[in-house]
C-alpha cells in the first residue's frame, strides 16, 4: 500500500541529492501554462462571458451571473447545520485571535538628526480570494483567506469559488455559509484559471468584478498555472501544489495515530503525499499494519486514499537516527509537519523547512486545518524552505518613508556623490548638488 525508503545506509547526501531521493508529486505547472493561456486571454477580452462559457465547460453548469445574490449567501447561513455553524463561529474566533497577533505597526527610526525612516505597513487595496470546489467541500479555506485579510485591513475582499451543478449553479451552499458568517457579500460562481483571470483583469457590467491587487488560496494545477502566468498583473501568496504531510517519528509514536494522520492527508486527492521519517524499524512495519486496517474502514478509499498512499509522492522512508531525519524532513520542507518523537518540543525548534510544525501526539494536521487558530494555507512541493503560509503579512506592504532635513542631507551628500560617480551614475550626483547650488558640503 505504501512503498519505504531505506535510507540507514552511508552518511546522507546534501542539498538537492537528499531531496532527489525523497518522495514528491510531479506537478508540471509549466506544462499547464499553455492551457490556461488562452483561457486568461479569453477572460480578458470577452469578460464575464469567457467565464460563464468555461463554467458551463469544466464544471458542467450555465449560471445566468457570476456573482452570487445576496440574499442566497443569508439563505445558505439559515439553512445551515446549527453544528457546522458552531463549528465555523469556533474556528473564525481562534483564527482571528491568532492572526490579530500578527498585524505589524508603523516603526520609526531616526538615522541621525534631522534624518528619519519610516516603515508603513499598508494593506492591499483589494484582493481576491480562491476557494476550490471539487472532490470536497472547503468552508475552512474561506476562514483561512478572509481572517488574515480582514485582520490586514484590506478594504475590498471578493471570493470566488466554482459553480456546482447540483446547487443550481451557486457554490456549494457551506462555502457561502461562511462568507456570509464573516461578513464578505462579494462572492462569484467562477472557478479555474478562468476565476484567477477574472480577477486579474476584471470583468463589466452591474455583476462585474473590479480587478484585484492580490489573488490568494490553494486550487488545482490549473489555478497554479494562471497564477503564475498572470504574477505581476496580480500578486499571488503562492503556486499551491498538492497537499503533504510528513511525520518525524521515532519507537515512542503511537503507528494508531501516525497511521491516522497518514491516511487524514491522503483523503484529500489521489495526488497527496503521506510520507513517514523513522529511525525504528518497529513504528514502519506497526504503521504498515494500522494503514490496512484503518483503510479499509474509511471513505473515499478507491478513489483518493490508495492511490495517493500507493503513489511515488508517499513512502515511509527509515533512517539511522533523529538527526538523520531531521535533515530528511528539512530537505523534503513539508506543507504540514508532525513531530511525534521523546521531547517533541525541543525536536521541533531544530526543524529549520516545513510551512506549519505539529508538536506532539495531541496536535494532528487536522487541528491545524480547522480550529487551532494558525492558518492552513500554506507552502507545498518543497517551498516552505524559502516560503511562507498566508498570514495578515501576505495582505501587507511595508513602504519606506524617507523624511531628511537640510542638513541631514548636508552632512551625507558627499558621500551620496561619491557613490552615484563610483557606479558612473552622473546624474544622481547632480541632483544632491542642484540642491547646494552645485557645490556639496564637504564632511
Amino acid at each position: 500500500m505504501i512503498s519505504r525508503i531505506d535510507l540507514r545506509g552511508e552518511a546522507l547526501p546534501e542539498g538537492s541529492s537528499l531531496r532527489d531521493l525523497l518522495p514528491r508529486a510531479e506537478f508540471d505547472v509549466e506544462a499547464a501554462l499553455e492551457k490556461v493561456r488562452p483561457i486568461c486571454e479569453d477572460v480578458r477580452h470577452h469578460g464575464a462571458a469567457a467565464v460563464i462559457d468555461y463554467g458551463e465547460k469544466f464544471d458542467g453548469v450555465r449560471v445566468p451571473s457570476l456573482r452570487v445574490p445576496v440574499e442566497e449567501l443569508s439563505r445558505a447561513l439559515d439553512e445551515l447545520d446549527p453544528a457546522v455553524r458552531a463549528a465555523l463561529e469556533e474556528s473564525i474566533r481562534r483564527t482571528r485571535l491568532v492572526h490579530r497577533e500578527q498585524r505589524r505597526t508603523t516603526h520609526t527610526t531616526q538615522v541621525v538628526p534631522g534624518g528619519t525612516v519610516t516603515e508603513k505597513w499598508i494593506p492591499v487595496e483589494r484582493v481576491g480570494l480562491y476557494v476550490p470546489g471539487g472532490r470536497a467541500v472547503y468552508p475552512s479555506s474561506v476562514v483561512m483567506n478572509v481572517v488574515p485579510a480582514q485582520e490586514a485591513g484590506v478594504e475590498g475582499v471578493a471570493l470566488a469559488s466554482p459553480p456546482q451543478k447540483e446547487f443550481d449553479g451557486l457554490p456549494h451552499p457551506t462555502i457561502l455559509a461562511a462568507c456570509a458568517l464573516l461578513g464578505v457579500d462579494e462572492v462569484y460562481a467562477a472557478g479555474g484559471a478562468q476565476a484567477v483571470a477574472m480577477f486579474a483583469y476584471g470583468t463589466e457590467g452591474p455583476d462585474g468584478c473590479a480587478p484585484v491587487n492580490l489573488v490568494t488560496g490553494p486550487g488545482n494545477i490549473y489555478v497554479a498555472a494562471a497564477k503564475r502566468l498572470l504574477k505581476g498583473r496580480i500578486g499571488i501568496d503562492a503556486e499551491a501544489g498538492p497537499t503533504e504531510i510528513a511525520i518525524l517519528a521515532d519507537s515512542t509514536a503511537d503507528p494508531v495515530h501516525v497511521a491516522a494522520d497518514l491516511i487524514s492527508q491522503a483523503e484529500h486527492d489521489p495526488m497527496a503525499a503521506s510520507v513517514l521519517v523513522t529511525d525504528s524499524d518497529e513504528l514502519a512495519e506497526a504503521t504498515e499494519a494500522e494503514l490496512k486496517t484503518q483503510v479499509a474502514a474509511s471513505k473515499h478509499i478507491d478513489d483518493r486514499i490508495v492511490p495517493a498512499l500507493a503513489g511515488r509522492q508517499s513512502a515511509i522512508v527509515l533512517v539511522r537516527d533523529l538527526a538523520d531525519g531531521l535533515k530528511v524532513v528539512d530537505a523534503y520542507g513539508a506543507e504540514h509537519l508532525e513531530i511525534q518523537t521523546r521531547d517533541a518540543a525541543a525536536v521541533a525548534d531544530r526543524v529549520r523547512n516545513a510551512g506549519a510544525i505539529f508538536v506532539g501526539p495531541w496536535a494532528p494536521v487536522s487541528l491545524g486545518d480547522y480550529c487551532a487558530g494558525s492558518n492552513h494555507v500554506l507552502p507545498t512541493g518543497g517551498c516552505a524552505c524559502h516560503s511562507s503560509g498566508l498570514s495578515v503579512q501576505s495582505f501587507l506592504r511595508g513602504v519606506h518613508i524617507v523624511d531628511y532635513t537640510r542638513d541631514a542631507l548636508a552632512d551625507v551628500a558627499h558621500h551620496v556623490v561619491t557613490l552615484a560617480e563610483a557606479e558612473d551614475l552622473p546624474a544622481h550626483g547632480a541632483a544632491i548638488k542642484a540642491r547646494f547650488g552645485w557645490k556639496v558640503p564637504q564632511r
